[in-house]
């Protein structure tokens, strides 16, 4: 799937993986798909409660090292 939009969060950690992923989301019209790639130990966690709390979905979730990338549907 190709997203709408890319963020890259590596090497931030949080709370500032949450605040871009918010700002992002914020930007996307309904139905669009953002990918967000973070570094952060908690990143996975945090950023798919967002998602929840939020009422988007997360499409998928790939690892590669400590790298974690989500694709969430606003």
């Amino acid at each position: 799937m190709e997203p709408d939009k890319v963020l890259d969060c590596t090497g931030l950690y949080c709370p500032e993986p949450i605040f871009r992923t918010r700002m992002a989301l914020d930007e996307l019209e309904k139905g669009q798909v953002l990918e967000v790639s973070a570094d952060d130990p908690a990143a996975e966690a945090d950023l798919r409660r967002l998602a929840e709390r939020m009422g988007y979905e997360v499409l998928g979730v790939t690892r590669d090292g400590d790298e974690v990338t989500l694709l969430i549907r606003k």
